[in-house]
């Protein structure tokens, strides 16, 4: 999915997903095996732990509007593949205090 349009959700807004939503996976291995790997993301990615679980709750009998939403959540993560928060190290730890003068009382 690299040469894909990323979109900027991992959800379509106002999208409910329910188990009578779309037509039932012939084969239902490939979802289960793409869902089982976003849940190891989740971990590191919270941003994609709500439409994760929802796609969890319909591994039992996946249908084809539960696999778009898994390929919209995989089009979500390659438009964010370079996003995220830089933390380094360092030698020098500073703690400031606040007293009640500092914020005028």
């Amino acid at each position: 999915m690299f040469d894909t349009k990323p979109v900027k959700t991992p959800g379509a807004v106002g999208q409910n997903l329910s188990k009578f939503n779309g037509e039932p996976m012939k084969d239902a291995f490939g979802y289960r095996s793409v869902v089982g790997a976003l849940q190891y993301l989740t971990i590191r990615r919270p941003d994609i732990v709500f439409v994760v679980n929802k796609a969890c709750q319909f591994m039992q009998q996946p249908t084809s509007a539960h696999w778009l939403s898994v390929k919209r959540i995989r089009r979500y993560l390659r438009g964010t593949i370079h996003d995220g928060l830089l933390l380094s190290s360092s030698n020098q730890l500073i703690i400031e205090g606040f007293t009640d003068a500092d914020y005028g009382a």
